[in-house]
């Protein structure tokens, strides 16, 4: 699936990203397992779980970084005047479970984003 063209980094802003590690599949049986995380586990050697767990750490953050900046895309599009639809911030932050205050600064980044500005670090 390809990003919304309005969403596309410049490329300044993408050589700044981070290229998140690989996540490992989780096999379900596993993923039941409190005490199972991607195998840390099971490394004993104390430098590579440093490592590993670290890869991961800034992977997650990563995702999370660009989930919300689609966050705030939606946000901005689903405010949008035009929209015969458009919903109100209190309606967005309802939807979200955010607080108003909160939507509107994800609409204004959505906007951002939209109009080609480069994400805040």
């Amino acid at each position: 699936m390809s990003e919304p063209q309005s969403a596309q980094q410049t490329p300044d802003a993408a050589q700044h990203r981070m290229r998140p590690a690989r996540l490992l599949f989780e096999p379900e049986a596993a993923a039941s397992d409190p005490e199972h995380f991607f195998d840390l586990e099971s490394i004993e050697d104390p430098g590579r779980l440093l490592d590993r767990s670290t890869e991961l750490a800034l992977a997650f953050r990563a995702a999370a970084d660009r989930a919300t900046e689609f966050q705030a895309i939606a946000a901005a599009q689903l405010a949008d005047p035009r929209r015969f639809d458009r919903m109100s911030i209190a309606a967005i932050a309802e939807r979200a479970d955010w607080s108003e205050d909160y939507a509107k600064r994800m609409v204004d980044f959505g906007l951002e984003l939209l109009n080609g500005q480069p994400p805040r670090e």
